[in-house]
């Protein structure tokens, strides 16, 4: 009997684990992680990070498509990402392509 009510208690913990909010930082590792896997490139950072009123998070990240000597010609691209509410990746996007060593002009 004991050990009904112990694994009881393990499957109430582990339920808790599933219904917690995650936190923004562990949205982003495993919606950054996805995507490096789908694209099979190395994410370097993410550059923005918003929850919407459902839950769901929208997210842009670097990834460096193309390394070059000297790094400062590598390519790098922009992504926006959807993730659901617990950071899966829904759908993404690559919005812009530009060289390490170029600044936006504003």
């Amino acid at each position: 009997m004991a050990q009904a009510s112990g694994s009881g208690t393990e499957s109430k913990e582990a339920k808790a684990e599933q219904e917690r909010t995650p936190t923004a930082a562990e949205v982003v590792r495993t919606a950054m992680e996805q995507l490096a896997r789908l694209l099979n490139q190395p994410v370097e950072a993410f550059s923005s990070c918003e929850r919407g009123e459902d839950g769901a998070w929208r997210l842009a990240v670097e990834v460096l498509e193309l390394e070059r000597v000297p790094d400062t010609m590598s390519l790098l691209a922009s992504y926006e990402m959807d993730a659901d509410r617990r950071g899966n990746l829904i759908d993404y996007r690559r919005t812009r392509r530009y060289e390490r060593g170029r600044a936006d002009r504003r």
